[in-house]
């Protein structure tokens, strides 16, 4: 998705997406991070979202779930928390209902050569609890953005039982196209598990470029799909069976150390 400032029309091209994910056959659909609103601006961005208790765009993708006998994934919503806002994913079942939901732990304050600066704790609070869930196929864990670059979350996730790791995001063109492949494979194949990652791409209208290039990735590091740098639906078949080939040729979530440093000067 290219999400905008406006959240009416950010919803109408999410359930488009979503309908044409399900027509072809998807049986678990994943939106990106910020998928109904993308603003920067702390001050917008507050005036217009709502409590989740007041909030209609996540019943509204809850009542899509259940039209379409999907498992959907709400890569995030901004939802109105106290003085603050989270940054939050929604998981829906098939029956419509609301199985879970993930606050973003990591905020991305950072400074970037060439690029301004940003300053996400500015408008959201940030979660504390690693998230994972059942799903027919698996347990999945779920994590947002800049989190992927916080590899023990992920293994914490996998240790936790987690086949399946989604990433919603919507990464900087900078840091994507030097980062987001790696970081992605990275977590992969140190959890042996499969990365779904769902991006933003393109030009926002608060003046944003996203990077893009939703990725499905197997728990060996290869890339099943890759969006590009256009919107639309990406899809692949998944054999959950590889979770366990991945993780039995390469045991490491059970060769943890505890390890003491010694610093020498």
């Amino acid at each position: 998705m290219t999400s905008s400032d406006v959240i009416d029309d950010n919803i109408r091209v999410a359930e488009a997406l979503i309908r044409e994910a399900a027509e072809n056959g998807a049986e678990f659909v994943l939106t990106p991070e910020m998928t109904v609103l993308f603003d920067i601006s702390a001050k917008q961005t507050m005036a217009k979202i709502s409590t989740e208790k007041e909030d209609t765009s996540w019943r509204h993708f809850a009542a899509l779930a259940k039209e379409l006998n999907i498992w959907l994934l709400i890569g995030s919503m901004a939802i109105k928390s106290g003085e603050k806002a989270a940054n939050r994913s929604f998981l829906f079942s098939p029956e419509g209902k609301k199985v879970v939901s993930y606050d973003k732990i990591h905020m991305f304050d950072v400074d970037l050569p060439d690029e301004k600066s940003y300053r996400e704790s500015n408008t959201y609070q940030s979660g504390d609890k690693a998230i994972i869930a059942d799903l027919p196929w698996g347990k999945v864990g779920l994590s947002i953005c800049y989190d992927l670059r916080f590899a023990y979350l992920y293994r914490i996730m996998a240790q936790a039982g987690a086949k399946i790791l989604t990433v919603p995001a919507a990464f900087t063109y900078v840091t994507g196209k030097a980062h987001w492949h790696t970081l992605l494979r990275a977590r992969a194949i140190e959890t042996g598990a499969f990365v779904f990652a769902p991006a933003q791409v393109g030009d926002h209208a608060n003046g944003r470029k996203t990077y893009g290039h939703s990725l499905v990735i197997d728990p060996w590091g290869n890339i099943l799909a890759d969006g590009g740098d256009d919107v639309g639906v990406v899809m692949a078949d998944i054999d959950m069976s590889s979770v366990t080939t991945a993780r039995n040729r390469i045991a490491s979530l059970t060769h943890d150390k505890n390890i003491a440093i010694q610093s020498v000067t």
